[in-house]
């Protein structure tokens, strides 16, 4: 039986799935700019090359509590007909191609097909994932019972939308108040928490977004992931990366050298963590806890780097690349690149290819 493309994406731990072919284009959360009047679910609007895309969390589409937006959020942008629309998801997988075989269309949950849900119209079993499959039609298009959405006060313990920030005073802020709520900022309304630096990544993106002309032209561009080890801040070549992932779960080895942290189970892939911050002459703090890997993928090697948070995708021109200052030449230079501009800071540009293969950081495919 044919089988159908589906971009794969969490949200919540869950594994949600949507048809691949009305997917436009996805890209790391910017800052957006709220309005009055939307839909609850619609938590702003975003200047995409001059065209105004409205952006909608799903979270809130689908029902959860409102809670924090993350600076390694994505939006997926979806064509459905004349409509373009963004939605918010906490990380971007791959597409799969799932045969109708794997797929269950009747799922029963004891009650009248009208009180089931609305915007999944399958599930599909793939190995050890259960992926929900979303029915665009429904999630765009479909009048929203949650735009009479729980009210945001803070009279309930449960609510966690927005953390306890002095400013926002006791039922200051309440969903069906639109004219309250849009006194307020991005920041205030889905990240209060947001540092300086954060704000300036989002302003960045957003910047970004506005001004790529149409028909960007990126030959000769430099792909780049922009992540943290240490508070300084790396650039790895997007052509290796497979995926962003958390760490959920470490497996040590036994008797491995510092560098080699342990395996995680990724979707039944076992993939080995590596410490890279050693080879950088980078503090090597075990007590320093990490939530978040980059999966790279060269030749035949799989790997994890263990990072502090992934900040960005960008596109470099070789131009900015600048070699690095005869000051701190090392033994290392054969795996850095470069240094560019990157905020109020400058990044190093790695070759991580270069760099997992020397000797002292070869992953064991025997391990």
């Amino acid at each position: 039986m044919e089988t159908k493309p589906y971009l794969i994406f969490s949200l919540h731990n869950l594994r949600y799935g949507i048809d691949a072919t009305l997917v436009q284009e996805i890209f790391l959360l910017p800052e957006l700019n709220p309005i009055i009047e939307a839909p609850t679910d619609i938590v702003g609007i975003l200047n995409l090359r001059s065209q105004l895309i409205p952006i909608m969390h799903l979270g809130l589409r689908l029902g959860y509590k409102m809670q924090n937006c993350h600076l390694s959020d994505s939006v997926i942008v979806l064509q459905w007909q004349d409509l373009q629309i963004g939605i918010i998801v906490n990380s971007v997988y791959e597409v799969k191609n799932i045969s109708p075989e794997v797929i269950e269309t009747n799922i029963s949950y004891g009650r009248v097909k009208e009180s089931t849900a609305r915007f999944i119209h399958s599930i599909a079993k793939l190995d050890a994932d259960i992926i929900m499959l979303l029915d665009p039609e429904q999630l765009i298009c479909s009048a929203s019972v949650e735009d009479i959405l729980p009210v945001l006060n803070r009279d309930s313990d449960e609510i966690e939308a927005f953390g306890d920030r002095p400013q926002l005073k006791e039922k200051e802020i309440h969903l069906s108040d639109r004219e309250s709520i849009h006194k307020y900022s991005f920041y205030d309304l889905y990240y209060p928490q947001v540092t300086p630096q954060e704000t300036a990544i989002f302003r960045e993106r957003a910047e970004n977004l506005r001004r790529q002309a149409e028909s960007s032209d990126f030959t000769g561009l430099i792909p780049l992931a922009v992540f943290g080890l240490n508070d300084e801040y790396f650039g790895l070549d997007l052509d290796v990366v497979r995926e962003f992932t958390n760490i959920c779960h470490v497996t040590q080895i036994p008797c491995c050298p510092n560098h080699i942290v342990g395996n995680v189970n990724l979707r039944g892939e076992i993939v080995t963590l590596v410490d890279i911050r050693q080879a950088l002459n980078l503090a090597l703090d075990r007590d320093r806890t990490t939530s978040k890997a980059i999966v790279i993928s060269f030749n035949e090697t799989i790997a994890g780097i263990p990072v502090d948070e992934v900040f960005d995708v960008m596109y470099l021109r070789p131009s900015d690349l600048t070699p690095v200052p005869v000051a701190v030449h090392s033994a290392n230079d054969e795996y850095l690149r470069g240094n560019a501009p990157y905020l109020e800071k400058m990044l190093t540009v790695l070759d991580l290819p270069q760099l997992l293969s020397k000797n002292s950081l070869v992953v064991d495919e025997e391990i």
